[in-house]
């Protein structure tokens, strides 16, 4: 356990070192902010760090423990149905909770003056997350080219950017990239690849991975869809 935390100390220690030595720089050089403003910056990438390494920590030892676990017991129930609603729970909680949709939701919500909720741009997200993981773990048990699914969604996603107000078009790309974040990409991964390792005929580099990329793209076409009927 402890290894483990100095294990992971030091990955957000060199992770987070070029961007603090970069503003260090800066401060020194360019910017000259207040010395008051500059020691708070130090101390919140202080609690950054150690705040990161722990929350590494337990994605090490318990998320993806589980997700595993889940995406290997899940087939041997024998019902399709039971794993596309797990994976639709699953897509929709880690979305939910994850920390850069949090911020993107408030970010909107302040810079719209509350004409666009945080909490709809939560559910929006989390709603499209979950149905396009959904989809993408039935894509993997039964088998259907990726390839073909991918070429669809993204032809409807490029329709729809095309025909949605344009004010649209960036939030709904930048939240199928927030979507993807700390909280749900480990989860969904191992989920896929504790699917994959037991189905007779797959690959668990192959069909294991992919399913967080097609899962990105759910958010995008909710917020698009969402926003050409309702915002």
């Amino acid at each position: 356990m402890l290894q483990l935390m100095r294990d992971k100390l030091l990955e957000v220690v060199r992770s987070v070192a070029p961007i603090l030595v970069l503003a260090c720089i800066l401060q020194a050089t360019v910017v000259h902010a207040p010395a008051g403003a500059f020691l708070q910056f130090l101390g919140g990438s202080a609690l950054v760090v150690v705040g990161m390494a722990v929350f590494f920590v337990g994605i090490e030892l318990g998320v993806l423990p589980m997700g595993n676990a889940l995406g290997s017991n899940l087939p041997r129930r024998g019902s399709l149905t039971l794993i596309v609603m797990v994976a639709f729970v699953l897509g929709f909680a880690t979305t939910i909770a994850e920390p850069d949709v949090l911020v993107l939701a408030q970010q909107v919500d302040e810079i719209s003056e509350g004409a666009i909720s945080d909490q709809t741009v939560r559910l929006v997200l989390a709603v499209g997350m979950a149905a396009f993981v959904a989809l993408a773990m039935a894509r993997l048990i039964l088998g259907f080219s990726m390839i073909i699914l991918l070429a669809a969604i993204f032809s409807l996603t490029l329709i729809l950017a095309l025909i949605a107000p344009a004010d649209l078009v960036p939030l709904a790309f930048d939240g199928g990239s927030v979507t993807t974040g700390a909280v749900a990409g480990p989860v969904i991964i191992a989920l896929a690849v504790g699917v994959s390792a037991v189905l007779a005929g797959r690959s668990a580099i192959s069909d294991g991975f992919g399913l967080l990329g097609i899962a990105s793209i759910g958010p995008i076409i909710a917020v698009l869809v969402v926003g050409m009927l309702f915002w």
